[in-house]
């Protein structure tokens, strides 16, 4: 039996706006509405949020680590400022090309979140706008979850295209899906309040 609750995020389009390119400043890191409170929420429910992230631009070399180590810590901050916290940043610095098995759609990202906690993934939910947000939880046996916001504004009143995964649930944004797991999360008989 698994303790802990745990919840892995995408960061780009999930959290946080989409950038043309890259979040390459932390003037360029705006908050999705609604999506820090939504972090808080959930850790307020028990839930221990974590951030799986491809970050090539490091790779390709468009802004270093102290850049986006800038970036997460304005993250943190504001998130603070709401009550909410992230455990961990997982980031993936490789560029398209380089091969490694840590840029999403492959899973390396979510072995090392298993690996740093010690937990099996498997039906843990995987949160992301993006196919490969996905496709990586599943290869890791977490339960994936599309958030219409970002990329995945795309798919807004349309049937997911095959390559989704099958058991994809759908919500309109970060807020969605916390109100989703904390209300399905619930004890039998209690009310899940806000």
């Amino acid at each position: 039996m698994q303790s802990m609750k745990l919840v892995v995020l995408d960061r780009d389009g999930t959290i946080n706006e989409e950038c043309a390119e890259f979040v390459e400043t932390p003037e360029a890191w705006k908050p999705l509405p609604g999506a820090l409170e939504a972090i808080a929420r959930l850790n307020h429910a028990g839930w221990h949020v974590v951030v799986a992230s491809n970050q090539s631009g490091l790779g390709r070399g468009l802004f270093d680590v102290a850049l986006l180590n800038a970036v997460q810590a304005k993250m943190h901050r504001m998130l603070a400022a709401v009550g909410g916290r992230i455990d961990a940043v997982f980031f993936c610095p490789h560029a398209p090309d380089e091969g490694c098995q840590c840029r999403k759609p492959r899973p390396g990202l979510f072995e090392q979140i298993g690996e740093r906690y010690g937990v099996d993934l498997s039906g843990m939910p995987a949160v992301g706008d993006m196919e490969e947000d996905l496709l990586a939880g599943l290869a890791a046996g977490c339960e994936p979850h599309l958030l219409l916001t970002g990329r995945g504004a795309a798919y807004r009143g349309r049937t997911l295209p095959e390559f989704f995964p099958a058991a994809t649930i759908v919500h309109e944004n970060l807020a969605a899906f916390a109100d989703f797991l904390i209300r399905r999360d619930a004890p039998v008989g209690t009310a899940a309040t806000r």
